[in-house]
């Protein structure tokens, strides 16, 4: 399975997801899952980011490009965070502690919550990792961003703007 997960991970393209998971132009389905690292009992939701453009970012530790789009996404937050913009990261690795082997090396500022279980990544309808969703402030989908490339940083900082002058 992982391998699998890699190999659609580096084929991965701006795309429409075609399974039934949710489709650009509907509401992003509800998340609820703890923050890591595992302190606190409490449950973010995507819903307490309403207002904001959100990128919802499926990783895991296994998967290369998402040490590529970390970074990238940590400068997007940084510079147009004041405008409006947030990165919520969901970690799906069977295993808590490789989650956070990653994150030591990888450190970021934004909110990042795991869902062990895969239940969120089935309602999203992720076909590869990393898989971004680009959520406009009403909550609605508005871009499947799958897979990463050091390139893919300008073109998501376009589609950023374009939604946070809306």
């Amino acid at each position: 399975m992982v391998k699998l997960w890699a190999l659609l991970c580096l084929l991965g393209l701006l795309t429409q997801p075609v399974n039934a998971g949710v489709q650009v132009g509907e509401s992003a389905p509800a998340l609820a899952l703890p923050l890591l690292p595992g302190a606190s009992t409490e449950l973010f939701t995507l819903e307490s980011l309403r207002g904001k453009v959100v990128y919802l970012d499926f990783w895991a530790s296994w998967c290369g490009p998402c040490r590529v789009s970390f970074p990238q996404l940590e400068l997007l937050r940084q510079e147009l965070g004041p405008q409006g913009f947030e990165v919520l990261a969901v970690n799906v690795d069977e295993f808590e502690p490789d989650a956070l082997g990653f994150l030591d090396e990888m450190k970021v500022t934004y909110p990042i919550v795991r869902d062990g279980s895969g239940d969120s990544p089935r309602t999203y309808g992720l076909l590869g990792m990393p898989t971004g969703y680009l959520i406009d402030r009403s909550g609605t989908l508005r871009l499947v961003h799958e897979g990463y490339r050091k390139s893919d940083g300008a073109i998501l900082r376009a589609a950023i703007l374009e939604l946070l002058e809306e």
